[in-house]
C-alpha cells in the first residue's frame, strides 16, 4: 500500500522528506510485527537482541560494553535490560576476576531455551518480506547501508 494512503497525506515537500517519513513508518510497521512475536513471553525486542548477542558469544562471556556496541538500538539502557534478563533467569552476570568494576555476562540455559522457542522468527521474517524478491532485498540492504554511511547524517 502507498505511504500516502496509509498516512492520508497527498504530497510531500521533497522526495527526501517522503523517504524519511516512509522509513519511520516502515520501522514502526516492522516493530509492531516483532512485538506480536514477543507478546505473552514477557520479552522486549531489546531483550531479544541482547539474548541473541549473548548466544552468539557463547560459551564466551560478554562485557556490558561489548553488548552496547552490538545493540541495534544504541540508545537502549543496556544495564537495565541486563538486570531484567538476569532477574528472569535468561542471563548470568559474574564479576570479572581481573577487574572487579567490570562484569562478564553469559546466556543461561533458560535464555537458550527461550531463544529456541523464538527460532520461528527467522521464518516469519521471510514471510514479512514476501512481497520483495531476493534481488530487491539485496538492493534495499545496499541502499540502507549507503544511507547510514553518509558522513553528513552522522
Amino acid at each position: 500500500m502507498l505511504l500516502e494512503d496509509e498516512i492520508q497525506q497527498k504530497s510531500f515537500k521533497s522526495p527526501q522528506q517522503k523517504l524519511a517519513v516512509n522509513l519511520l513508518y516502515t520501522t514502526n510497521w516492522l516493530s509492531n510485527h516483532y512485538d506480536k512475536f514477543f507478546k505473552g513471553l514477557d520479552l522486549t525486542t531489546q531483550q531479544y537482541n541482547v539474548l541473541r548477542i549473548l548466544r552468539g558469544q557463547a560459551p564466551n562471556p560478554c562485557s556490558l560494553k561489548c553488548i552496547k556496541e552490538r545493540m541495534l538500538d544504541k540508545m537502549s539502557d543496556t544495564s537495565r535490560i541486563l538486570d531484567k534478563l538476569v532477574t528472569k533467569g535468561y542471563a548470568i552476570r559474574n564479576e570479572c576476576p581481573n577487574d572487579r568494576r567490570s562484569v562478564n555476562i553469559v546466556i543461561s540455559e533458560k535464555g537458550l531455551e527461550i531463544l529456541k522457542e523464538l527460532d520461528f522468527i527467522d521464518e516469519a521474517t521471510k514471510d514479512i518480506f514476501k512481497n520483495l524478491s531476493t534481488p530487491q532485498i539485496e538492493l534495499l540492504n545496499e541502499m540502507l547501508d549507503n544511507l547510514r554511511g553518509n558522513e553528513i547524517a552522522k
